[in-house]
């Protein structure tokens, strides 16, 4: 919870909203995380509903660049092409490096609202 509030950018307007519960709940019940560390800490994590749904991939800053991101979204999407999901799906923010960041990697613009881009991944099952 701290990584993700340390974020500059797709930052939560009331982190209160996103509790401890939530976070624990998708890692036990609805899916799974995943974490990389560096330098004997939490650098980055990544978390997904079995469901297809990606909830969260975030790399503390100031450790971008490093491939962190994409090795736990390749974690991520072998993870759901495993359970058979034919398609993953997430929201960010528009004009973020996030939104870069998908678009490098083959996601696709589904949907787009006033703040915040949708994207799909068809995945080839595993």
């Amino acid at each position: 919870m701290e990584l993700r509030l340390s974020v500059a950018e797709n930052r939560l307007s009331d982190p209160s909203r996103v509790t401890r519960d939530i976070y624990e709940d998708y890692i036990t019940r609805r899916g799974q995380g995943w974490v990389a560390e560096l330098e004997g800490g939490i650098a980055g994590f990544c978390i997904a509903a079995a469901d297809g749904e990606v909830w969260a991939l975030f790399v503390r800053p100031g450790l971008e660049g490093r491939g962190l991101g994409q090795a736990l979204m390749a974690a991520c999407v072998d993870w759901l092409a495993g359970l058979g999901v034919g398609e993953a799906v997430l929201e960010t923010g528009a004009g973020t490096r996030a939104e870069a960041f998908y678009r490098r990697f083959g996601w696709i613009e589904a949907g787009r609202n006033r703040h915040d881009i949708t994207f799909k991944l068809p995945l080839q099952p595993g």
